[in-house]
């Protein structure tokens, strides 16, 4: 059984002035707790839960590894769910761009949702390029530490331009997509994120069971043999 996890800190009506994310327009607001806890979510699962961020180029396998962790994850009967870039994009994020300011605007978005999956006891899996430092800090800054882990898929550009798998590399080259990570906007690659695989080099099964066994050391789900 995985140690319970700390009561997360009752969250503030407002963040005017903190430097980390718009100011609450709401007034009148109070936070309401919820009848049952984090805790008590992970002692009846099993298993921890834990904001899992893949980051890293258009082309690095983002989404593909997430989606291999998330069914090795469902298979073990484990909660989890995967928000992927280009999903929330179509609901969520629609009416966001990519301007830098933009890319800020969705990330803080995405942390904020990751975090109420985190509260409700799912390992959650976000796939997004995410190319800002400060944005990847503020997400983690949002919740405690050890719940936020972040995973670079650490594919150079030249393998992510030779796939170019939705054909983007290519009309970015050309001048048809403006603030293209990689090409026209700079991509901050993790100093020391807690994992950093070879996406460009590596085989899909071999990033899939070195997260897993990252997630198993840290005692976010059981060992095998476990549960």
């Amino acid at each position: 059984m995985p140690s319970e996890p700390a009561a997360t800190a009752a969250t503030p009506a407002s963040t005017a002035g903190t430097g980390t994310g718009p100011a609450t327009k709401a007034t009148n607001i109070v936070w309401h707790h919820s009848s049952v806890s984090r805790a008590a979510r992970a002692h009846q699962r099993g298993h921890r839960s834990a904001i899992l961020w893949f980051t890293g180029l258009s082309g690095a396998g983002k989404s593909t590894l997430a989606n291999a962790v998330n069914s090795a994850l469902f298979e073990q009967g484990l909660a989890c769910y995967v928000l992927d870039g280009d999903n929330v994009r179509h609901g969520l994020c629609k009416d966001l761009g990519f301007s830098d300011a933009d890319r800020e605007e969705n990330i803080r978005r995405i942390g904020e949702v990751a975090k109420l999956f985190l509260d409700a006891g799912v390992v959650v899996l976000t796939a997004f390029v995410s190319p800002f430092k400060a944005d990847r800090d503020r997400a983690r800054a949002l919740v405690e530490a050890g719940d936020f882990i972040e995973i670079h898929c650490a594919a150079d550009l030249g393998v992510c331009e030779e796939r170019d798998t939705k054909g983007l590399y290519a009309k970015a080259r050309a001048g048809q997509i403006k603030d293209f990570t990689g090409i026209s906007s700079p991509y901050e690659a993790p100093e020391a994120p807690e994992l950093r695989l070879d996406t460009g080099g590596q085989d899909l099964e071999a990033c899939v069971a070195q997260v897993l066994a990252y997630l198993q050391t840290n005692g976010v789900i059981p060992a095998e043999g476990e549960g």
